[in-house]
Formats: structure tokens, C-alpha cells, sequence
């Protein structure tokens, strides 16, 4: 079986999410790759790593890799047909202010991503995927 590479954003800039948090830009200035891409949140559940992410005008872009082995075989066929194609992150706030229906996320720790069947923003999404031969 070979691997899937999927590619979409984590988070999107100034879009109040579900529990009113906005993430401004410059929020994942600290962040770094590898980092996991888990299944729902589950920290028991790895299906792969984000190898590459970086801010740009509209969010958080990631390309990850899903392994395809256990969950992350599920995963991928989900993935592929069509049926899952939320992101979310995991994170630590480490400056926000508080807004009326939530926070402004001003800076924040990436702790992991997730492939998600509800995001907590709509528009945090797989943009696309690509099989990925072992051999390469």
C-alpha cells in the first residue's frame, strides 16, 4: 500500500470558528514540521505527520502524509472517496484577547493536526490528495 499526501488548511485567518475563537495572521509564526496528524483529536490515534506547513494571506497550509497502516488506512480511504475532508488543530495559546463571542488568537503552539469529520472552522479543509509511491 502506499501512502497518501493530502494538502489543505489547518486553520484559516480572521473566521470566527464554531466557539467564536478567530486565529489572526502571524499566530503560527513558532511552528514547525514534523508534527502528527492524529485521527479526531485521539492522541492515541497517529495516522501520520504534517511534513511541511506555513502561513500564508488566507490560513495555516499543511501537506501531511498519511501512513497506510491501522486507522490511517481508514483514514485515507475516507480521504479518497470523498466522505472526510475536515482539518483542526491542537494548540496551546500563549497570547489572545478576549473578543464578545470568543478570543482573537494572537500566538499559539502547534501541537498537532487532525483530519476531522466537524471542523471547528468550516472552511479548514483537505484541498486535495495524491498517492504517494513508496519507492519515491
Amino acid at each position: 500500500m502506499s501512502a497518501l499526501r493530502i494538502a489543505g488548511y489547518a486553520s484559516v485567518f480572521a473566521v470566527p470558528d464554531k466557539g467564536g475563537d478567530v486565529v489572526m495572521p502571524g499566530a503560527f509564526a513558532e511552528a514547525a514540521a514534523p508534527i502528527p496528524l492524529l485521527w479526531q483529536h485521539k492522541p492515541h490515534e497517529p495516522i501520520g505527520f504534517v511534513d511541511s506547513l506555513r502561513e500564508d494571506a488566507r490560513g495555516l497550509r499543511i501537506t501531511a502524509r498519511i501512513v497506510p497502516q491501522g486507522r490511517g488506512a481508514e483514514a485515507a480511504a475516507l480521504v479518497q472517496a470523498g466522505a472526510l475532508s475536515g482539518l483542526s488543530f491542537g494548540y496551546r495559546v500563549k497570547a489572545a484577547s478576549p473578543t464578545r463571542g470568543g478570543r482573537r488568537l494572537e500566538r499559539i503552539e502547534l501541537v498537532e493536526v487532525s483530519l476531522v469529520t466537524f471542523p471547528m472552522q468550516r472552511e479548514a479543509q483537505v484541498l486535495g490528495w495524491q498517492e504517494e509511491n513508496e519507492d519515491a
